[in-house]
């Protein structure tokens, strides 16, 4: 599995960002997805996540109530939606896959500057 975020860069706090996640290769295999971030000299830490069919979702409680994940209908790209978005929201942010083997996948990540 293959993954290529987009949809980084720079936004203005208290606007919005808008992140997608295409997947290709062995995508048939895949159980669930989900957004990590890692700031600068931080962990890397889950966003939100979501399973296969998209019916069940989890956020981060730091983004709970302003960020909407979702799955395309093709099933091979995945969104984040993020509404008034912070400074702290600041960094690299990552895509990340499970097949049912339980291997993970990562995507080589974007860029999230949030200014205010």
């Amino acid at each position: 599995v293959q993954l290529v975020e987009s949809g980084g860069g720079l936004v203005q706090a208290g606007g919005f960002l808008r992140l997608s996640c295409a997947a290709s290769g062995s995508t048939f295999s895949i159980i669930a997805m989900g957004w990590y971030r890692q700031a600068p000299e931080k962990q890397r830490e889950l966003v939100a996540s979501i399973s296969s069919d998209g019916g069940s979702t989890n956020y981060a409680d730091s983004v709970k109530g302003r960020c909407t994940i979702s799955r395309g209908v093709a099933g091979n790209t995945m969104y984040l939606r993020m509404n008034s978005p912070k400074p702290e929201d600041t960094a690299v942010y990552y895509c990340k896959s499970v097949d049912s083997r339980g291997h993970e996948y990562w995507g080589q990540g974007t860029q999230v500057t949030v200014s205010s």
